[in-house]
């Protein structure tokens, strides 16, 4: 599957919801079947690290296995189906200006900060807290073991021959955005990157924004 890039038709002025989402803060809401969740990159090269949680029982999540294999890509564009650990259709992306987004660079957290970076970048903010606060502040209980493996919309992290991931400067610039469909009742939850230490978001992280459509 080639990236497409392929513009919304929806109208900003349309949008039942809206909200910025500064650098670093997490985010999270509930989707109703057939409404469309946009993601927009304000400022370009921001990583959006993101997951999907069935709202009827948010142990069916989104599983990043099940979505890669069944597109037989490693890469999320437009077309592609996001699928949960039960198999089913999560949310489809219906827009696209970006182009590609990474399945597999995870999320940071202090330990990957400690290991990638240095001992002392241990204690920075990761986008691991920032999941565990927002699903402490939704009162749900779920923990850190409910946190699976994450999309990073915008980021960069292309794949070598030799099988081995590479973290590269982001492919998207001011304005860009994905567009999904939901597909089921979804909650989403977003930790808008706070890494600094990494080249995806040039090492300045920026706001992005979000907005929702009605069916």
């Amino acid at each position: 599957m080639s990236p497409e890039l392929t513009e919304s038709r929806l109208a900003v002025e349309d949008a039942a919801f809206r909200e910025v989402v500064a650098a670093g803060e997490p985010f999270m809401k509930q989707l109703e079947k057939g409404q469309v969740f946009r993601i927009l990159d304000l400022e370009g090269n921001q990583a959006v690290d993101t997951l999907f949680y069935s709202a009827r029982d948010m142990q069916e999540r989104y599983d990043a296995n099940t979505t890669i294999r069944e597109q037989g890509n490693i890469y999320l564009t437009t077309g592609s189906i996001l699928r949960s650990n039960e198999g089913k259709p999560m949310l489809t992306i219906v827009a696209d200006t970006c182009g590609r987004h990474d399945t597999l660079g995870g999320a940071c957290s202090a330990e990957s900060n400690a290991v990638r970076y240095a001992l002392e970048k241990r204690h920075m903010h990761s986008c691991r807290d920032s999941f565990l606060m927002a699903l402490a502040e939704w009162d749900n209980g779920l923990s850190k073991r409910d946190l699976p493996s994450n999309i990073n919309f915008f980021m960069n992290v292309p794949v070598t021959p030799e099988g081995e991931l590479t973290f590269e400067d982001g492919i998207s610039e001011a304005g860009r955005y994905v567009e999904m469909r939901a597909e089921m009742e979804v909650i989403v939850l977003i930790s808008n990157c706070p890494q600094l230490n990494n080249p995806c978001n040039a090492y300045n992280p920026t706001p992005v924004e979000v907005l929702v459509w009605e069916s």
